[in-house]
């Protein structure tokens, strides 16, 4: 798994690696990022039905709890080392991107938050991920809490 931009850049300033493999990592991402604007191109029809599921989803995300708490979870599910829909969420702190561009409905690799509940000290996370196909997914539970700094971190 190729690392986030946000870890990439970490690794860039901490000295683990030089400029060129920060690079050439990005153009990676670049890649990917282009791949599937020309695939949207090509299938405007899906486009629209993945971008009208992914604002069902947000919106009602957003009713039941807040925006902002939506961002802050995407943003913490970001920073987990081993969660492949990881590459997707790295830049969720970003006010200017609406939310909904961050969920995969029915496109593949899917990613979704199946529920979110927010107790005194701790918000509890569930998200289905990787395959589309019907009970295929991956299903992965997260326990949220406030660090110092009062950001919320995966513990």
């Amino acid at each position: 798994m190729i690392p986030t931009p946000n870890q990439l850049f970490s690794r860039f300033e901490r000295g683990e690696i030089e400029r060129d493999e920060l690079q050439a990592m990005m153009a990676i991402h670049a890649r990917e990022l282009i791949g599937e604007m020309e695939e949207d191109y090509r299938n405007p029809a899906a486009a629209l039905m993945e971008s009208l599921l992914a604002r069902r989803a947000v919106g009602r995300l957003v009713r039941q709890h807040s925006g902002r708490l939506v961002r802050e979870v995407l943003e913490a599910l970001s920073e987990v080392e081993d969660f492949p829909p990881a590459k997707y969420l790295w830049n969720a702190s970003h006010p200017d991107v609406p939310l909904h561009c961050y969920f995969r409905i029915r496109r593949a690799p899917m990613f979704r938050i199946v529920s979110l509940e927010l107790e005194r000290e701790k918000v509890l996370v569930a998200t289905e991920y990787g395959s589309v196909a019907k009970g295929l997914a991956t299903k992965r539970s997260f326990t949220l809490k406030r660090d110092v700094a009062w950001r919320l971190v995966v513990v």
